[in-house]
């Protein structure tokens, strides 16, 4: 199982997905929450929301989400884990094309990580499901 203590800080983001159903908002319709973490520190290094009726987040939306979490930390990880079936391609890829090394896991490895995250979300935006 992974922990955060078997990272230093910027070697290793987690890619996943804040909300566990769509999130209604009246100026973009039904949006899903991306975030990327780092894996040690377990802080968020960057948001991005994308139409929930789309696949995923886009080529753009991915590359824009990337980019936000090199903004805020200043390097690139050597590692992207995703969980197994939750992150889109799109993110995938980009990841790749940056010399990112994706790793896909079950989603339970990475609870540790998220969890805390995703009530806090849940806390804020209250249930969406």
């Amino acid at each position: 199982m992974l922990h955060p203590n078997q990272f230093t800080v910027n070697d290793a983001w987690i890619g996943f997905r804040l909300n566990d159903a769509p999130i209604v908002t009246e100026r973009d319709g039904d949006v899903d929450c991306l975030a990327l973490m780092d894996a040690a520190s377990c802080y968020i290094v960057g948001m991005e929301t994308y139409s929930a009726r789309a696949t995923g987040p886009s080529k753009v939306e991915s590359r824009r989400l990337l980019q936000q979490g090199h903004g805020r930390v200043g390097t690139w990880p050597s590692k992207l884990f995703v969980a197994e079936g939750q992150i889109p391609e799109a993110l995938c890829q980009e990841a790749a094309r940056l010399n990112i090394e994706v790793v896909i896991v079950p989603e339970d490895d990475l609870l540790v990580f998220i969890g805390d995250a995703r009530d806090g979300f849940q806390e804020r935006f209250g249930r969406t499901q």
